[in-house]
């Protein structure tokens, strides 16, 4: 892979890249984007890609979405080299740094109600200012603070700086400055003691030595903040780049309406994993015109300096593209392992049928998901049922002898597409008919549908016992 200096904070040390999303439901596919970014970047400089569930919104988080997100991990093959880690397992660790904080000054308890807050930043929009925590209880040399509610447990907030800016270079949108004035004293830990999510995140980037942060641009907000914490606890700063959101086809940010977008909705509908992953890799990042590379070549390429720093646009039938490129080149039997469940759910006879894997290399040229092979391949394990109407309309009076040569010539033909096509040319010459007229009654007769791949092909999978007996109630 390629061995470029990575852009850093500290370039001297190793890159380590974190994918920390909350267990509030499936993984979605900006987050999946987010993980194959920090994966891909931890690969070509060969760092660390570690995996951290925050998991403290206690009234969200459940089991079943932290499984949701490790099995979308799993199905990409975005393997992670340290975690999962847990914040909800950490809780010491937090109350440790609180503890110093409070001992250093950096942060101080505050007894105001959630009422009094509010109240406070009534005022605030009343007068035309920013709503915003007004510092009662913020320890300044020479100030009086109120007296202690005997029955009130505080909440602890960072004391963050009265003055200056915060400024860091972020890696897809440029230099980012944020005055001090426009945050208030952030509330790090609830009157229960349990941290809130700024002050786990930076806590874990710490002691986690992570160097990079790429993120969704939902987070720029909270960068600020996150960087004067760190600062305050004198660590040092990763650096940070926050990508533009998915768009939907309107121009709307994406969501159920699109269509999935759930990472583990997509191996439903067929798609297979190589596919999602070079999708993805292009939404919002590019190496010239490439639009097709395995996650090696993407690993080799991948850098922060081609992020887009406009939205991504999903868009799913290019999407489907690529997993058509990616079906062909896919080995038949892995398919078939894919597919054979479903079209057993369909109640496919594999008893007496053509080879499985054989049906799949004749059918997937032409399938955008492996779903589509499921249902295509249907016509080679199922009895067929073809419309009277249809089988009226082509298995005419001056049809009916041909079919009935045809079939005798099937006891004897070698049974090869190379034999087979010449054969039911010498019908057709014989019998003064054009191919439709004995191709279309012979598709409906084997397989009940009009539209099949070519039919000698479809003769030679079915295999000569089968189309004999499948002739014969029509030829009678």
């Amino acid at each position: 892979m390629t061995a470029s200096t990575p852009a850093s904070t500290a370039s001297s040390k190793p890159v380590r890249t974190r994918f920390a999303p909350s267990p509030t439901g499936y993984l979605h596919l900006g987050g999946a984007r987010t993980a194959l970014f920090s994966w891909a970047y931890a690969r070509h400089f060969g760092g660390t890609f570690v995996l951290r569930i925050e998991d403290t919104d206690l009234e969200r988080s459940t089991p079943e979405a932290v499984q949701a997100i490790v099995d979308g991990m799993q199905w990409l093959g975005l393997q992670h080299d340290e975690g999962p880690f847990y914040q909800m397992r950490r809780m010491d660790r937090y109350r440790e740094v609180i503890g110093q904080m409070l001992q250093a000054g950096t942060a101080y308890h505050c007894y105001s109600s959630p009422e009094e807050v509010e109240a406070m930043r009534e005022r605030m929009r009343a007068a035309g200012e920013k709503p915003r925590y007004d510092g009662t209880w913020r320890p300044e040399p020479g100030k009086t603070l109120p007296p202690v509610p005997a029955d009130r447990k505080p909440v602890v907030r960072f004391k963050n700086p009265l003055d200056g800016d915060v400024s860091w270079d972020d890696v897809v949108k440029g230099n980012i400055t944020i005055s001090n004035r426009e945050m208030d004293d952030l509330v790090i830990a609830r009157p229960d003691g349990t941290p809130t999510y700024n002050f786990c995140v930076v806590v874990d980037d710490w002691d986690m030595g992570i160097t990079h942060v790429i993120r969704g641009d939902d987070h720029v907000n909270n960068t600020p903040r996150q960087i004067n914490i760190l600062k305050a606890l004198g660590a040092a700063l990763p650096l940070y780049g926050h990508v533009p959101m998915i768009l939907g086809a309107d121009g709307e940010k994406l969501s159920k309406r699109h269509g999935a977008v759930s990472v583990m909705d997509y191996p439903a509908q067929g798609y297979l994993p190589e596919a999602m992953l070079n999708y993805l890799a292009r939404l919002g990042w590019s190496h010239g015109d490439e639009e097709i590379f395995s996650m090696e070549q993407f690993c080799s390429w991948f850098d922060l300096d081609h992020l887009s720093k406009s939205p991504a646009q999903f868009n799913p039938e290019k999407l489907a593209w690529i997993n058509n490129h990616y079906i062909k080149l896919a080995d038949n039997a892995r398919l078939a392992a894919m597919v054979k469940p479903l079209m057993e759910q369909d109640g496919a006879d594999f008893s007496s049928a053509p080879d499985l894997p054989k049906v799949i290399g004749l059918l997937k040229e032409r399938a955008n998901t492996v779903n589509e092979i499921a249902t295509a391949a249907m016509l080679f394990y199922r009895r067929p049922a073809p419309d009277a109407a249809l089988l009226t309309q082509h298995f005419t009076d001056a049809v009916k002898p041909a079919l009935a040569d045809f079939a005798a010539r099937c006891a004897t033909v070698e049974w090869t597409k190379e034999s087979l096509s010449p054969m039911i040319k010498e019908v057709l010459a014989a019998h003064q008919l054009k191919m439709p007229q004995i191709a279309m009654p012979l598709r409906l007769m084997l397989t009940g549908q009009l539209q099949t791949p070519a039919i000698d092909a479809v003769l030679e999978l079915l295999g000569r016992e089968a189309v004999i007996a499948r002739l014969q109630p029509y030829l009678a």
